[in-house]
């Protein structure tokens, strides 16, 4: 006799224990009512994740003990007492100390507790400044099988435990260079299962590592493992799911979908034929999906019904348009054109366009009546008053968001970003930036793999071809083009790419003969715009290296690259 086990992948909020146990009370009804005997939960399922530095408030920490005793008694008076229920959470150690806990719910009570023991101390979660580490492994019986518990890092880190405060330096990428860091009685002889509560962040590329790292423990276990993963947005992070299930074997016994909620189960001791492992997304259809599922649980857990941002006419307010369409739906977002006398007829053209293809709320508000007597009365020119028209734009959205509630999203992308192109209290502007993590070159990719997968769909594609095709410009200055300021961003990308997400230096760039003139721009205009960045709304997560949590500088220090 052997459990079927099954993992759910849900997707909690921070902080909502109430309705973090309804979601888990649901899912695992239904997997009880297909037949599952085990069933599995991501990491701080209960709690959300990640929770940063809550985890040490006492007040946190006695709602979620509570939380999980009464979600035992509530799982057992609902008919679903003799099912293991495994739950990730939030508790204390002998010391009082917050850790990282899976809880094994069975029959009313917490029958088991494992705290996680490697803990990360990367930038998307730097846990040892938050928790300790556990010391002890554990495992439970279910129908006839030694069932062993791993949360997260435990399976995917190098090195040995460290305890809160311990922080270090890991590899960019969750998997990169890592060896296996599962302690030796985890690993123990008679193990039929090691079930891993997983949180692992959206970053291109690392669903189909994670498999194949998953698929060595198998081996070096002599036992199945179980990886269930979160799915949902959590402010700059989006976890995609991809849960799965390997037997003893290393053979591939079942699999979720990505970006997602979904409950799959298998039979642990039944014999089975290997599934086909689902096909690794195109690299636009996965950063697409992550950044609407970011975008649009960022919107419903931060209280937010409807999005507001301005139009120009350009790609990259179309391609964030898009997305906020497709992640909040049409009559939930306004787009606003704010034209002023240098703004070109074509940008309006453009943007009207856009705003009728998707069919949102669009609005025209012309801004030069606002912006000439700031250029009067303070007596402004060249770049002063540039400006000015962006910030009296970003002023405009705010109005608009504080008399009808609308979150407000900044368009610009990450080489922008990286470079310090945009007005501070302008264009930058906002509460939620979804492209702040995606070159302009991907920009452009994302806009026509959006519009393709229109076109196949029978559907209107949404981004005009122009705001796709123009030369991009910022229509502050007549004529102004970004090439005045910037390299062309094909030339552009790849350097910030070396530099930021590699940390290469100008002579390594050298080396791949990046131009010269771009590589000296680029990295001086990266290392001036730190304080920028600072000031810039979160955006989800895509690349290994994201400002904000990856990569982390001093905003003053007379540090120059050579």
């Amino acid at each position: 006799m052997s459990p079927r086990i099954a993992l759910a992948q849900i997707n909690p909020t921070v902080g909502d224990l109430a309705g973090n146990a309804d979601l888990i009370y649901s899912w695992a009804a239904e997997a009880t009512q297909s037949g599952a005997q085990v069933v599995v939960f991501p990491e701080m399922a209960l709690t959300g994740y990640p929770i940063d530095d809550l985890a040490g408030k006492p007040g946190l920490q006695r709602a979620a003990k509570l939380a999980i005793a009464k979600l035992a008694q509530r799982l057992d008076r609902g008919g679903m007492g003799a099912c293991q229920v495994v739950v990730g959470g939030l508790g204390t150690n002998d010391q009082g100390q917050p850790v990282d806990i899976a809880a094994v719910l069975h029959r009313g009570q917490v029958q088991q507790v494992y705290a996680k023991r490697h803990l990360p101390a990367t930038g998307d979660y730097d846990q040892c400044r938050v928790f300790a580490a556990g010391h002890r492994s554990a495992t439970f019986a279910a129908h006839g099988a030694r069932l062993g518990l791993a949360i997260g890092h435990d399976i995917w880190s190098a090195g040995q435990a460290t305890g809160a405060g311990q922080a270090g330096k890991q590899p960019a990428g969750r998997l990169a260079n890592r060896s296996p860091a599962l302690d030796q009685d985890q690993g123990a002889p008679g193990l039929d299962a090691l079930l891993v509560l997983g949180g692992s962040a959206f970053e291109l590329g690392q669903d189909q590592a994670c498999l194949a790292h998953a698929r060595r423990q198998t081996k070096r276990l002599d036992a199945a493992v179980v990886y269930v993963n979160l799915v949902g947005g959590q402010d700059d992070l989006v976890f995609d799911g991809g849960s799965f299930a390997l037997n003893a074997q290393g053979d591939l016994v079942c699999q979720a979908g990505r970006f997602a909620q979904e409950l799959v189960s298998f039979d642990l001791a039944e014999p089975a034929t290997e599934l086909v492992p689902k096909p690794e997304l195109a690299e636009e259809e996965a950063v697409y999906r992550a950044i609407t599922l970011g975008l649009g649980d960022y919107a419903r857990k931060g209280g937010f019904a409807k999005a507001i941002l301005g139009l120009s006419g350009g790609i990259d307010s179309a391609l964030v348009a898009t997305l906020a369409v497709d992640a909040l739906g049409a009559a939930n977002v306004t787009g606003v054109a704010m034209p002023s006398a240098i703004s070109s007829q074509h940008s309006l053209d453009d943007a009207a366009d856009l705003a009728s293809r998707l069919g949102l709320d669009f609005r025209t508000v012309p801004i030069n009546d606002l912006v000439e007597p700031f250029v009067r009365k303070l007596n402004l020119a060249a770049v002063g008053a540039e400006n000015i028209q962006a910030r009296v734009r970003g002023m405009v959205l705010m109005g608009i968001s504080n008399m009808e509630g609308h979150l407000v999203l900044a368009t610009g992308n990450k080489s922008e970003l990286a470079a310090g192109y945009s007005t501070i209290y302008g264009d930058a502007v906002g509460g939620y930036a979804p492209i702040r993590d995606v070159y302009k070159t991907q920009v452009w990719a994302l806009a026509r793999w959006r519009n393709t997968l229109a076109r196949q769909s029978g559907q209107v594609e949404p981004i005009p071809e122009r705001s796709i095709a123009k030369p991009p410009s910022a229509e502050l200055r007549p004529g102004q083009l970004d090439t005045d300021s910037l390299p062309e961003y094909d030339i552009l990308d790849p350097v910030l790419q070396r530099y930021v997400e590699q940390g290469w230096g100008p002579a390594e760039l050298a080396s791949e003969d990046h131009p010269a003139a771009a590589v000296e721009l680029a990295v001086r205009l990266a290392d001036k715009a730190e304080w920028k960045r600072r000031q810039y709304p979160p955006g989800p997560k895509v690349t290994a290296v994201a400002f904000g949590r990856d990569r982390r500088l001093p905003m003053t220090n007379r540090w120059q690259e050579v």
